[in-house]
This record gives C-alpha cells, sequence and structure tokens, in this order.
C-alpha cells in the first residue's frame, strides 16, 4: 500500500470513529413531526404509565425472573415496590409511579400512573430520571440500557445491590420505554 494512500486510510478511520463516539454521546432527538405522535399518549405521563405496566406484565422476563430471584419480595411488607420516572429535560412535570407485586408467583405491575407513594424506601423502592433522548435511546437499542447505566446517561435512586443482582430482567424494563408508543413533543401536565 502506498504512503498516500495509508494517510489517507488512517484520515478516514479517525473521522469514522470520531462520527461513531460522537453519535454515541449525542442524545437522539425526539420526533420533529407532531403528526406523528398524534393519539398517543404523552411520554412518562400518567397514561403512558398506565400502558407500561401492562406491557411490563405481558413480558415473560419481568413477571418471571424478577420473581424467582426475590427482586419483588423486597417490599418491606407493604405488598409492593414502587418505581417512580420522570424525563429530566420536563423539570416541571410529575413524575410517574408504577408499582409491582407478587401475584401468583409472578412480579406483576399493579398500578401504573400519577405518583400516590409520597414516602419511598431507598433500601427497596426506586426512582429513575433521564433525559428525553436518552429514554428513547435507551428503548431503542439493545445495548442502550447498558451504556446509559454505564456513562451516567440514566439517573438511579435506590438499592444499588438489588438492582446490579436483577441487571439481565431490568433491561427489559428500560426496553419498554421504546415498546410502549408515545408522544416526546411535549412534557407531562
Amino acid at each position: 500500500m502506498s504512503s498516500k494512500l495509508l494517510k489517507v486510510f488512517i484520515v478516514a478511520l479517525v473521522f469514522g470513529l470520531a462520527s461513531i463516539a460522537a453519535r454515541a454521546e449525542t442524545p437522539p432527538a425526539p420526533p420533529a413531526d407532531g403528526a406523528s405522535d398524534q393519539g398517543k399518549p404523552v411520554f412518562m405521563s400518567a397514561d403512558w404509565a398506565k400502558q407500561a405496566c401492562g406491557a411490563w406484565n405481558a413480558d415473560p422476563v419481568l413477571t418471571g425472573e424478577l420473581a424467582k430471584s426475590g427482586w419483588v419480595e423486597n417490599d418491606g411488607k407493604r405488598g409492593f415496590k414502587v418505581m417512580q420516572i420522570y424525563r429530566t429535560d420536563c423539570p416541571n412535570s410529575p413524575r410517574v409511579e408504577m408499582r409491582v407485586a407478587k401475584k401468583d408467583g409472578k412480579a406483576m405491575c399493579v398500578y401504573g400512573g400519577k405518583v400516590e407513594t409520597q414516602k419511598l424506601d431507598s433500601g427497596m423502592d426506586y426512582i429513575m430520571h433521564a433525559e428525553t433522548g436518552r429514554w428513547g435511546e435507551m428503548g431503542r437499542d439493545e445495548y442502550g440500557p447498558m451504556k446509559a447505566m454505564m456513562f451516567g446517561r440514566l439517573k438511579f435512586d435506590g438499592p444499588m445491590m438489588e438492582a446490579m443482582g436483577n441487571m439481565g430482567p431490568f433491561k427489559n424494563f428500560l426496553l419498554l420505554t421504546g415498546k410502549v408508543a408515545a408522544s416526546t413533543t411535549s412534557c407531562p401536565n
């Protein structure tokens, strides 16, 4: 290979890698066309959380693996675990809540909607938030949940060791953000 061709190849490789790195650090933009979002609940609204609860219950990994591991049983004897989630770039929007309880040997979502649990227990409950684009990235990309956690894109409060012990099934929860149809052109009210 000639030295000139080698230099061109190296420059192309460097620019290609820089482009890949830039895409990895730039959150995907929400859809620009609001018309495509017509009829969909606003992402991370109470209506969206209700649909996410149904999607949770349809996922055999979430319902099965989180029951087998004992995750769902860490509920302080109140009968459910709480996950409150929100979009960081919608600071004035209310959070939404999903509650998960053990029913018939499975980890079932028993509530999805507006926040009702005012006092959370950091030893068993979770608060998660990220920018809208990052939630979208987590929901669209098989590796999105792991990247989000590794690079600090998903902000997380709760029992860290418990979460780490359930990373496989918990990834499916983060993938739900891409499975439940939603409008991202406005913030929840």
